[in-house]
C-alpha cells in the first residue's frame, strides 16, 4: 500500500463523521487486519496514526472517548522552544523543543500558532543576580531558536524593556518598584484539541481509520479486544503491531509501566482584569528556583493563568478536577505582579490535566522525567510515553519506528517533518483569506469553506458573548467526527472552559446537532431501497 497513492488531499477523504466511524469499524469487525492498531488519540496518539499512514501503512486508531478528550486539551497551549530545559542544563530536551517548534510553526500547523511575547516583570522580588541569570538564558534560548531554523520575523530576539514599556504591554502591572521588564517570544496555539483534530483529519486523508468511543479491554502484540461505547459490540482487532498512546492511562493496559502523573491546573480570567494584555506575563513563584506561573491572552477577552505541578494520589480519573488550593496558588502567584490581585470571584472557570511522567525514583514531581520513552510489554505492545505536545512528532516517529522495527513492516522514513496538517498555508496565503481572522486561525485556509457550507444565519454567533458560530458546530459534525454536543462545546469548539458560555450555546448547539441527525436520516432512508 502506498503512502502517495492512497493520499486523496480533497476535503472528502480526510472528513470524519459518523457514517464513515460505522463504515469503518464495520470493516474492521468483519476480520479486516491492519498493519498497526493505534491506542489513544490525543496528540501523540494521532500523531502516531499520521506518521505511519502517511508511510503507506494501514491504520486503524480508536479512543474509549472522543479527540482530544484527556491531557492533550488541559495544556497551556504554548509550543515552547526549550528555554525552560536550558535552565536546567537539559540540552538534549531543549534542542530537541527548539527543532520541533520551527517544524510546527514553519510547515506543520503555520495556522493553529502564532508568535506570543512573553513578558517577565522586573519587580522587587526579582533581584539583579535573578536578572542576569534570566537574561542569559534568553540569549541562550535566542541561539537555540536561530540554530533550529526560526526566524527572527517569525520570534524575535529577547530584549529588555523600560519599566514604562513593560506598563505598556501589560496595563495592570503594580507599578511600585517595576524596573522594567524582560521580554522573550514563544509558540502559542489558538487551541491544542483543534491541533489533535487537524492531526486526526490529515490522518484520516492518508487512509487511517479514526474510530472514537472504541475502549480497548485487552491489548496483545496482534490486536485487541474492544468495545463500541455506543453500541456495547465487542469487536476482536486484528493487526501486526500495536502502539499503546494513552498517556497517563497507559499503565492500566500495560500493568508494568512506572509512571507518575502529576496534575496540572489552570484558571480562567477576564482580560479586562489585566487592562488588556499585549503579552503573556511570566511569574516567579515566590521562594522557588527556575518555576513560573503563566498568565496567557487567548484573544477572545480571555486569559489563562497557570500551571500548577502536583502530584497525582490515586489512579488517574478520565476528567482530572481542579483543587480549591490549586486555584488559590495560582490566584496568590499572579496577585503579585498585579495593581489589583484577582480575588476567587473574579474566577471564571478552570480546569485541569495529567501529565504522563515517567518515575525515576525522586522525591517530587520535579524529579520525574520530561522525556518521552517508547518501551515494549513481553508480548509485543508497543508504548510511547512522557514528553510533552511540542515534541508529540518526535515521539510519534519513534514509536513507529520501533512498531515497525518489531513486526518487520515495510515502511519509508518518517515524512511528517515538513508534512502539513489540513488548513495549513504560508502566512501570506493565511493573510489573504477572505473570511474573519478569529476562523482563519482556527482553520486555516479551509476557514470560507466552513462559511459557504452552511446557511448564512449560521454564520451568527451562537449567543450573547460566545464568538463562535453554527457554522464551525456544523463543520464539526460533518468532517470533525464530532459526535454529541460535549464534542462540539468542549473539544471541537472550546465553549465549555467558561461553564456561563457553556450554558448559553447550549441550546443551539442542540438545535444543528438535531437538524443535522434528521437531515442524515433523511438522507439515508432516501438512498435504501424500499421494503
Amino acid at each position: 500500500m502506498s503512502g502517495d497513492a492512497s493520499y486523496d488531499s480533497n476535503r472528502h477523504s480526510q472528513a470524519l463523521h459518523e457514517a464513515r466511524r460505522s463504515d469503518e469499524l464495520a470493516e474492521l469487525s468483519g476480520g479486516t487486519e491492519v498493519d498497526l492498531l493505534v491506542v489513544g488519540l490525543g496528540v501523540t496518539g494521532t500523531g502516531v496514526a499520521l506518521d505511519a499512514a502517511s508511510r503507506g501503512l494501514s491504520v486503524a486508531a480508536i479512543d474509549a472517548h472522543d479527540l482530544a478528550f484527556g491531557t492533550s486539551r488541559w495544556s497551556s497551549k504554548l509550543v515552547h522552544g526549550g528555554l525552560r530545559y536550558l535552565a536546567k542544563l537539559d540540552f538534549g530536551i531543549a534542542w530537541e523543543s527548539a527543532v520541533e517548534r520551527s517544524r510546527l510553526m514553519r510547515h506543520i500547523a503555520p495556522h493553529l500558532i502564532r508568535p506570543l511575547p512573553m513578558l517577565l516583570p522586573l519587580t522587587p522580588a526579582v533581584s539583579r543576580r535573578d536578572e542576569l541569570a534570566v537574561r542569559a538564558g534568553f540569549a541562550a534560548g535566542d541561539l537555540l531558536r536561530g540554530c533550529a531554523g526560526t526566524s527572527r520575523h517569525t520570534l524575535p530576539r529577547s530584549r529588555r524593556l523600560s519599566a514604562v514599556a513593560a506598563a505598556r504591554m501589560v496595563p495592570a502591572l503594580r507599578g511600585l518598584g517595576l524596573r522594567g521588564g524582560l521580554l522573550s517570544w514563544d509558540g502559542q496555539l489558538v487551541d491544542d484539541a483543534r491541533l489533535v483534530t487537524a492531526l486526526a483529519r490529515t490522518a484520516a486523508g492518508h487512509g487511517a481509520r479514526i474510530l472514537t468511543r472504541c475502549r480497548a479491554e485487552t491489548l496483545h502484540g496482534d490486536g485487541a479486544m474492544i468495545t463500541d461505547t455506543r453500541t456495547g459490540a465487542r469487536h476482536l482487532l486484528h493487526t501486526r503491531a500495536v502502539v499503546n498512546a494513552t498517556g497517563v492511562w497507559a499503565g492500566q493496559l500495560v500493568p508494568y509501566l512506572a509512571l507518575r502523573p502529576s496534575r496540572g491546573t489552570h484558571i480562567v480570567l477576564p482580560d479586562e482584569l489585566f487592562g488588556g494584555l499585549g503579552a503573556a506575563i511570566t511569574v516567579p513563584v515566590p521562594g522557588q528556583s527556575a518555576r513560573f506561573v503563566f498568565a496567557l491572552p487567548q484573544g477572545d477577552g480571555r486569559v489563562l493563568v497557570g500551571l500548577t505541578d502536583e502530584p497525582l494520589d490515586g489512579p488517574p480519573p478520565d476528567v482530572p478536577q481542579p483543587t480549591e488550593a490549586d486555584i488559590g496558588f495560582l490566584l496568590d502567584v499572579v496577585g503579585t505582579v498585579l495593581e489589583h490581585p484577582p480575588q476567587r470571584d473574579d474566577v471564571i472557570g478552570a480546569f485541569a490535566g495529567l501529565r504522563p511522567l515517567l518515575d525515576l525514583g525522586g522525591g517530587t514531581s520535579a524529579d520525574v522525567s520530561r522525556r518521552h520513552a517508547v518501551l515494549v510489554s513481553p508480548d509485543g505492545v508497543v508504548t510511547v510515553t512522557g514528553g510533552k505536545l511540542t515534541t508529540y512528532r518526535k515521539m510519534a516517529c519513534d514509536a513507529v519506528d520501533e512498531a515497525a522495527r518489531r513486526a518487520d513492516l515495510r515502511t519509508g522514513p518518517c515524512r511528517t517533518a515538513r508534512l502539513p496538517l489540513v488548513g495549513a498555508g504560508s502566512r501570506a496565503e493565511l493573510a489573504a483569506q477572505p473570511v474573519p481572522r478569529r476562523l482563519v486561525e482556527r482553520y486555516g485556509t479551509e476557514a470560507p469553506a466552513v462559511l459557504e457550507q452552511a446557511d448564512p444565519a449560521l454564520a451568527e454567533p451562537l449567543a450573547h458573548g460566545v464568538a463562535t458560530t453554527g457554522a464551525e458546530l456544523l463543520w464539526a459534525l460533518r468532517h470533525e467526527g464530532a459526535l454529541d454536543e460535549d464534542d462540539l462545546l468542549d473539544r471541537r469548539t472550546r465553549i465549555g472552559l467558561v461553564p456561563d458560555d457553556r450554558q448559553r450555546a447550549l441550546p443551539a448547539a442542540r438545535e444543528i446537532l438535531e437538524h443535522y441527525r434528521a437531515t442524515r436520516q433523511v438522507q439515508a432512508e432516501t438512498r435504501s431501497p424500499g421494503p
